[in-house]
């Protein structure tokens, strides 16, 4: 298995350390752009593979998965202990996946984070997209982007039409988690429940939901990407500072 792994710059103190967690069709470069942008912020940060929830035994795959992201996040400790706070960013299945695993409280995994980001977190709409094209746009309306899927589209051509396990949705949407949540969805999505992501933040005081105009379900990586990647790193500064906004606006004509 390989990992994508970025650093905070030299000299500067690492102030935590982020994992994101790809989805569907997706493999670790795929977050190139955005884990280099959230590590220029002094944050060390680590792309995983995939989990691959799509099989006929999900709950196997999600048991798999858990095992090897305990070898991943205790791989970005530089010393003798991983730097926190320690938090966990999911795309896609990769969303799913990470809210499944924290919903079943597994307190003592090295891998425990201290929050969680969930970003094009899917409902149980599938794509029907059958063209390649049609596939990117449910996908990014972001060139750069577009291209990255392009060149990988062995891998990711059909696969947000794959149906995903109605007992790891239940967990993602109705489930309890008593961490900080941050949630991201482009207003766009087809494939996003927006009426459960809605219900989910307004039944926990430490979860906040971000809807990004314009954007798709490829949210970390559509044209808002710059915006999406500041957001990430709002939250992941407003959590050291437990959960007390950084920034209040005083006055402001937009």
């Amino acid at each position: 298995m390989t990992t994508l792994d970025h650093h905070a710059p030299e000299g500067v103190r690492t102030r935590g350390t982020v994992v994101v967690v790809p989805g569907r069709g997706e493999s670790p470069q795929t977050y190139r752009r955005f884990a280099a942008r959230i590590a220029a912020d002094a944050y060390r940060v680590r792309v995983v593979e995939p989990p691959h929830l799509e099989g006929p035994d999900p709950v196997a795959a999600l048991t798999a998965f858990a095992d090897r992201l305990e070898t991943d996040v205790d791989g970005t400790a530089s010393s003798a202990e991983v730097v926190h706070p320690l938090v966990l960013v999911g795309a896609d299945t990769g969303a799913l996946a990470v809210t499944a695993l924290v919903a079943e409280e597994r307190l003592d995994a090295s891998w425990w984070p201290d929050a969680v980001v969930l970003a094009g977190l899917p409902g149980a709409q599938a794509s029907t997209a059958t063209s390649w094209d049609e596939q990117l746009d449910e996908r990014t309306r972001c060139p750069v982007h577009r291209a990255v899927l392009t060149d990988q589209q062995p891998l990711s051509e059909g696969a947000l039409s794959t149906a995903l396990d109605a007992t790891l949705l239940r967990a993602a949407l109705q489930g309890e988690v008593d961490l900080p949540r941050l949630l991201l969805v482009g207003d766009s999505d087809p494939l996003a429940d927006r009426r459960a992501l809605a219900s989910v933040a307004s039944a926990s005081p430490r979860t906040r939901l971000t809807v990004v105009r314009g954007a798709h379900h490829d949210v970390l990586n559509d044209l808002q990407h710059r915006s999406v990647a500041a957001e990430v790193v709002t939250f992941l500064e407003v959590l050291k500072g437990g959960l007390e906004p950084v920034l209040a606006v005083e006055s402001s004509a937009w």
